[in-house]
């Protein structure tokens, strides 16, 4: 699946967990090793392993296995490698302080909203 695509699948499935303020940056043009990131919030333990676990899931009955995943354990900041796409869920406090989008503010941000909301 080409990895734009693959972003937007991945906010999509984010989002049908209750992911919040899923943003996909687009970061092919910085030279950067990923192509695009896909961040979003939970608002819970529990919430952030359901993203993580359904996001996974999802992709791997498509044929689509995760590089890399780290943060299982604490569950503040999990980050799925996808090589082409990289996927950060965060809880909310956690991404305020890191500052993803603003660390890579040249990059394309688009945000994505649950239309059925």
């Amino acid at each position: 699946m080409e990895a734009e695509k693959l972003a937007y699948k991945i906010a999509n499935l984010g989002l049908e967990k209750k992911g919040k303020q899923v943003v996909v940056a687009d970061l092919r043009k910085l030279g950067c090793v990923t192509d695009f990131f896909v961040i979003m919030s939970g608002d819970s333990d529990p919430q952030i392993k359901a993203i993580s676990d359904h996001i996974i899931k999802q992709l791997r009955d498509d044929q689509i296995r995760v590089y890399h995943k780290e943060g299982y354990q604490s569950l503040r900041w999990v980050l799925l490698d996808y090589i082409d796409v990289v996927v950060h869920i965060f809880r909310s406090e956690t991404r305020e302080y890191y500052g993803l989008e603003r660390l890579w503010g040249d990059a394309k941000m688009n945000f994505v909203v649950d239309e059925d909301a």
